[in-house]
């Protein structure tokens, strides 16, 4: 990207938070938007009211966590169980925020602001900001971030609201499907860089032992797949790296 101006100034930021929306705006926004629109069939099927649907997806942006709610809510689950399971389900984005936010800090932001901005981190603007932000100047970083957050943010909103409307007129086992859409994506993202040869562990000792736990417990089976390949795959790569020191 070229820029006319130093790095720093609000004009170079401006641009670069346009561009990375304009960016996130094509396959990405496509993609959650879709998986948004299962979710707002999901609601409609709960009997939960559209306001509520995108106050959700306003104030907690994370499917999987959004999923859990609803159902939860339309078995009749109490308040607190459905507060610690979808706690626990969002637990996977706090990592992502450790990594992100010192790759985006810049120091002329106030600090306060990235308690907000820590929000918008989700997993397709994680994936893109993490890639993407190590090759460009720390100034334009976050701006890069949220310009492509805000859009997927909007698309998500936009998806739910659509889900809600054609519930009645689309198969629900076509609206439900649309859910997976996202995982799947997120998946390829990673799966096109296979440069980090953890990730290509992680990827293999997953897709092994996924199946292997499923069969043993329909629970527990995909966390604890999730955290032995992760780990199998994060010692693989430090002992990898120790023997070719």
């Amino acid at each position: 990207m070229t820029e006319t101006a130093l790095p720093g100034d609000q004009s170079a930021r401006r641009r670069m938070f346009f561009s990375a929306a304009k960016e996130a705006a094509g396959m990405p926004s496509l993609v959650l938007g879709a998986s948004y629109v299962g979710f707002g069939s999901l609601v409609r099927e709960s009997g939960i009211g559209l306001g509520l649907g995108l106050f959700s997806t306003l104030s907690a942006w994370a499917l999987p966590g959004q999923v859990v709610l609803v159902e939860l809510y339309g078995v009749g689950a109490s308040l607190l169980v459905i507060c610690l399971a979808v706690a626990l389900t969002n637990a996977r984005l706090m990592p992502m925020v450790i990594t992100l936010m010192p790759l985006v800090h810049d120091p002329a932001v106030p600090r306060w602001r990235y308690y907000l901005y820590s929000h918008l981190v989700a997993v397709t603007a994680w994936a893109f900001s993490m890639r993407r932000c190590p090759d460009m100047p720390r100034p334009l970083r976050l701006p890069y971030f949220l310009g492509f957050a805000a859009s997927l943010w909007i698309a998500s909103l936009l998806g739910t609201a659509l889900g809600f409307l054609l519930a009645d007129s689309v198969p629900r086992s076509i609206t439900l499907g649309l859910v997976f859409l996202n995982p799947i994506y997120f998946m390829l993202i990673f799966a096109t860089d296979l440069r980090h040869r953890a990730r290509v562990m992680a990827l293999a000792f997953g897709a092994v032992l996924g199946p292997f736990f499923h069969t043993i417990s329909h629970d527990w089976g995909l966390m604890f797949a999730g955290l032995i390949a992760g780990t199998v795959a994060f010692g693989g790569e430090r002992l990898l790296r120790r023997r070719h020191v």
